[in-house]
């Protein structure tokens, strides 16, 4: 202990200035006030400043820590009187890290990730396309300018935090309003500098809500069905940071079909069955649900084919956070977990540039695939045209006749190197998908999330769209739902309905916005629609005002033809065209919708609660003055057994929607 002393004080004594008691203290605040801002939240990780003499000191205390440690004689005193030796230099500047700079330059400072070199794990960079070099430079050391005082936030609790598993990237303004992270007034540093927040880039794929149609004007509706569930997680992770989702996050349909329900089977050897059903509307009187319920067959697992999988991960810088690689780590493990002996896996990464790290590998060899997946680390910019390459060309040679091949990506969806155009992206899948390898995508992490590019990736891959906020969510989408997920029955589904102009003055279909079609695309083969997997579930919503009701929003036009009732139930007609796997021309299924059709089940009844709250969450512009309230109290009496809590869920995030709208 004694001989530990000494060689500090010798130490301390060649290269320690007289220390100024006014700047050791003010040091001692800074650093507090950054340690403080650190716990749990990326925006403020304590700065390394390495210049001058504050460098040389620094890596004298590290040289010094690392020796005693060899000499096993390091202890908790020499350890903390070594800190102090950094911490008692004069600085002749007060510098302030721009938390949004150094996460920048923190990516250009970590190495592109490679495999390392053994018998388990290789880098193949042979199936690379003119992949782009990587940018190297220095990272600056930002001097943010005083700035006047902002309005005092106050953060949530630690125990808020860490129950909403949140990043400190939100707070509670003085006026008792939510606000992300985006608009949030800048941390107070000292002197009165501010630590700048990270720019949030998010970018959703949406539409202006569907708009209320006359009938005898246009009484044709069509779109292509849709089983992505990524904005229910979306707003799920919004709410439970204490933020109202933006408005354009909110995707009304894939709220619906988040939750699974139970309706009628199909019989022998059909790929699905409609169920159709009219009710009254919750929120406006006068007014009917046309609601349409469509179970697909799930056939015996023991029956499906081999499955062939590549996990094309993004290990870009911006994946570094816990919501992001490490979840998504956590996720495919869960994943493997499902997956038969036979069936094999391969893994190719793209930061920078792309590689494979783990060539096609039997699910029996789990060890081996999990050693990959362990090594992987973020680190460089986003090479995604490079990774999406070589990930179609790895799962084209590990195709065989009559086995299932995917492509599952996993992202942010920061795509900033390469195809970074949706428009781009999306007529490249297209020309992939054909070939036989489908395409899923999984989002990960907020902040960065270009929802807009994963959206457009999925659709034309065949594949769903998930967003993976939780290791809970992660176990749904991959284990759970898994069969549906990877082994489609049906693809290309499209459905058209034509409402009598006799029975039906106007409606409108809810949600679907990003899957319109135009009317003649629906005897359109070539023209590409959504897929329905084993055992999905997929749900349609039309809200229809019937012919002489007071809640008829547009006035009869002096020039048109008014059409009279026939005496016919008959309100519309339904249709509906698919696909089946590997097939070129579709198939038609079609019936009347007749008045007062079906009761309106409690599966039914819950998908309502959830459309309303979507609508609301949206602005509520057709609900008149239906509430968040009225939309709890249908939910509650609509939960049912809610086996895996999802609906319970669902009621909680309403509440929370509640409180953050008033």
């Amino acid at each position: 202990m004694t001989d530990d002393l000494e060689d500090l004080k010798t130490l301390m004594d060649a290269v320690t200035p007289a220390p100024d008691a006014q700047r050791r203290a003010k040091n001692l605040e800074q650093a507090q006030k950054i340690f403080t801002g650190a716990q749990g939240s990326r925006d403020a990780m304590r700065p390394t400043v390495k210049r001058g003499l504050m460098a040389r000191v620094t890596e004298g205390a590290k040289s010094m820590l690392n020796a005693l440690s060899h000499r096993g004689a390091l202890t908790a005193t020499t350890a903390i009187a070594a800190v102090a030796l950094v911490m008692i230099v004069p600085q002749t500047r007060d510098y302030v890290v721009n938390p949004s700079s150094w996460s920048e330059n923190r990516r250009a400072e970590t190495p592109v990730q490679t495999a390392e070199a053994d018998q388990e794990v290789e880098v193949d960079n042979s199936l690379l396309q003119d992949a782009p070099a990587e940018p190297v430079y220095e990272a600056p050391v930002v001097i943010e300018e005083p700035v006047a005082p902002a309005p005092r936030v106050r953060e949530l609790s630690k125990r808020q935090m860490n129950g909403l598993g949140a990043t400190a990237d939100f707070g509670v303004a003085s006026d008792g309003l939510y606000e992300g992270a985006a608009s949030i007034a800048p941390l107070p540093g000292p002197d009165g500098l501010r630590l700048a927040p990270e720019q949030n880039t998010e970018a959703f794929a949406n539409a202006e809500t569907n708009p209320l149609k006359v009938t005898s004007e246009d009484p044709v509706s069509t779109f292509s069905i849709d089983v992505d569930t990524a904005s229910y997680s979306i707003v799920r992770s919004s709410l439970l940071r204490g933020q109202l989702p933006p408005k354009e996050a909110v995707r009304v349909e894939e709220m619906v079909n988040y939750f699974p329900y139970s309706y009628p089977a199909p019989e022998g050897d059909a790929p699905f069955r409609p169920t159709i059903t009219v009710s009254p509307t919750p929120w406006n009187d006068g007014t009917q649900l046309v609601h349409i319920g469509i179970q697909g067959a799930l056939p015996q697992i023991e029956d499906r084919p081999p499955l062939n999988l590549v996990f094309l991960i993004d290990t870009s810088g911006s994946m570094q956070d816990a919501n992001k690689l490490p979840l998504l780590k956590q996720s495919f493990r869960l994943l493997l977990s499902e997956l038969r002996p036979e069936d094999q896996v391969s893994i190719v990464t793209y930061a920078g540039s792309a590689g494979q790290v783990l060539e096609p590998t039997a699910v029996s060899e789990r060890n081996k695939i999990l050693t990959a997946l362990d090594r992987l680390e973020a680190g460089g910019s986003t090479a995604g045209q490079a990774g999406l390459q070589q990930a179609y060309q790895v799962a084209e040679s590990m195709a065989e006749d009559g086995e299932v091949s995917r492509v599952i990506l996993a992202t942010d969806g920061d795509f900033n190197v390469g195809l970074s155009d949706p428009d781009a992206l999306k007529e490249f899948i297209a020309r992939k998908r054909d070939s036989g390898t489908f395409l899923s995508v999984l989002g990960f992490g907020r902040g960065n999330l270009d929802d807009a590019t994963m959206q457009a990736l999925a659709q034309n891959g065949n594949g769903q769209a998930a967003y993976i906020d939780t290791l809970g969510e992660a176990r749904k989408v991959l284990v759970d739902q898994l069969t549906g997920a990877l082994f489609p029955i049906a693809n290309d589904v499209k459905i058209q309905v034509e409402f009598n102009p006799a029975q039906i003055a106007e409606y409108r279909l809810i949600g679907y916005e990003t899957r319109a079609l135009r009317r003649e695309d629906f005897s359109n083969d070539k023209v590409d629609a959504g897929d329905i997997g084993a055992g999905h579930t997929v749900t349609a919503i039309y809200e229809v005002t019937p012919v002489g009701s007071d809640a008829i929003r547009n006035g009869p036009l002096r020039y048109a033809e008014q059409p009279v009732s026939d005496g016919s139930d008959e309100i519309g007609f339904f249709k509906m065209r698919y696909k089946l796997p590997g097939e070129t021309e579709s198939q038609l299924i079609e019936e009347p919708i007749l008045s007062g059709q079906g009761q309106a089940t409690g599966d039914a009844q819950f998908s309502y609660a959830i459309a309303g709250f979507g609508q609301l969450l949206r602005g509520g512009e057709y609900l008149g003055g239906w509430s968040y309230e009225d939309a709890i109290v249908l939910a509650n009496g609509a939960k049912g057994e809610d086996p895996f809590g999802y609906r319970a869920e669902a009621v909680t995030l309403m509440r929370l929607a509640e409180t953050l709208s008033q």
